[in-house]
């Protein structure tokens, strides 16, 4: 359970984008839904480890990322 869920499946004030986008994605999943994310030249460094000394990869988003779900029988 998320920290902005409430044992009754409740949402609370939510405080952050990734509790948001968290949020989100469980109330839709397996609902059919689609959320689509469009990243205009957007970039990330992504470490490859936790520590202070890890390396960093740069990747370039520029297009769409659709995130389909389905309820499996």
């Amino acid at each position: 359970m998320a920290d902005s869920e409430t044992a009754e499946g409740q949402i609370d004030e939510t405080t952050t984008w990734p509790d948001l986008a968290i949020s989100l994605y469980d109330r839709l999943t397996g609902r059919g839904a689609e959320i689509i994310y469009d990243f205009d030249d957007m970039e990330v460094e992504v470490p490859s480890g936790t520590g202070e000394d890890a390396e960093h990869a740069r990747w370039r988003l520029d297009g769409e990322l659709r995130i389909t779900t389905e309820e499996r029988e």
